[in-house]
């Protein structure tokens, strides 16, 4: 088996023991003669999926009973338009704080459906890159929520630390949910793509205070509602059950490893590859240093030729998904929960012996 070093940003890479677990299980699962992609949503073999998924990540999360945990189909872009559809009521304006292309879409979902939107502040453009300043944003006085995406995988910028707020606080956290510690009750609503650290891609975890799904317009569709996710346990009509079943595994897989140690392995590893660029004047880092991603490690060459012969060569040798994206070029490492010690360690030698024959 030719198993690469996968730096890719999502989809990306899943726990080898997941693949191999979903590998046996696949054509028969648990005697059932059906794979769970044939299993019924409502049957016996699929329910107690539902339910590890839930229950692991509540644990993992540390909620209280007053959080639902959702499973909705269209990613973290449909929770773009979501999250004002159920949240922002006539009259009221909602905070977005602009770090970067994926809060920038956010922003332009919200305005494109008519709600008062007020920028609190907007670091999209600046280079090198950065979240806004916490001290600095500019805040509406009964704003309806703040919204703010935990890390730019484009940008490598993450916040560290998340603004107190008045309002319900909302976050994107898909490229770093359960990568470090955070206190959840902080939030009034999470949402996360799956394809980065929870599981495959086309699905997202919605954590949510029940409260805050009580606000919705009657008019709104209701599979747009939260609340018909709370009221029917996601599965109001039928829920993307393999990505469930895999959210399951790799939440297990978590568990096992033990949540703390994986925080800390993930500052280990991003704290190579910083180490690795702040100690040869041959790369240079693309972010602020005390806003650097510890999932998406992002870095130029002196040229963008070189940054080509990189990428080729580095894939030549097992390591695939380097190159930056199409919009700001350079390099990206994405190091996320599933990614192994042994790939950054990779990575770094080639990046001390590429420095060496092309400086």
């Amino acid at each position: 088996m030719a198993r690469v070093f996968n730096f890719n940003a999502g989809p990306s890479a899943l726990p080898l023991e997941v693949l191999e677990e979903a590998q046996r299980e696949l054509v028969d699962y648990k005697g059932s003669g059906m794979s769970i992609m044939e299993c019924s949503h409502r049957g016996k073999e699929f329910e107690p999926v539902l339910a590890e998924a839930t229950d692991n990540l509540r644990k993992l999360l540390k909620l209280t009973d007053d959080y639902a945990v959702l499973f909705i189909q269209g990613g973290a872009s449909l929770q773009f338009a979501m999250v004002p559809m159920n949240l922002l009521g006539p009259g009221q304006t909602a905070d977005y704080i602009n770090s970067g292309a994926w809060a920038d879409k956010a922003v332009k979902e919200a305005k494109l459906l008519g709600g008062q939107v007020n920028v609190a502040g907007n670091t999209a453009k600046d280079i090198p890159t950065r979240m806004p300043a916490i001290d600095g944003l500019k805040l509406t006085k009964g704003a309806a929520y703040v919204h703010v995406t935990s890390n730019e995988t484009i940008a490598g910028a993450q916040y560290k630390v998340f603004p107190k707020t008045e309002a319900p606080l909302v976050a994107d956290m898909s490229s770093d949910i359960l990568s470090r510690p955070i206190n959840a009750s902080q939030f009034g609503l999470i949402y996360a793509g799956a394809q980065k650290n929870l599981g495959p891609s086309g699905v997202a975890v919605v954590v949510i205070r029940k409260a805050l799904a009580e606000k919705v317009a009657a008019t709104l569709p209701t599979m747009l509602r939260y609340s018909t996710y709370i009221a029917e346990n996601s599965m109001y009509n039928t829920p993307p059950t393999f990505g469930v079943y895999m959210i399951a595994l790799v939440t297990r897989w978590i568990l096992k490893m033990g949540p703390e140690t994986l925080y800390r392995q993930n500052a280990d590893k991003a704290g190579k590859l910083y180490a690795a660029i702040d100690g040869n004047p041959f790369y240079k880092g693309t972010a602020v240093k005390e806003y650097r991603s510890d999932m998406n490690v992002t870095f130029r060459l002196p040229s963008e030729e070189l940054e080509d012969a990189f990428v080729k060569e580095a894939s030549k040798l097992g390591m695939k998904g380097l190159k930056g994206h199409r919009s700001v070029g350079g390099i990206r490492a994405s190091i996320y929960n599933a990614f192994p010690v042994a790939g950054v360690d990779a990575l770094v030698s080639f990046m001390k012996d590429f420095a060496r024959r092309n400086g």
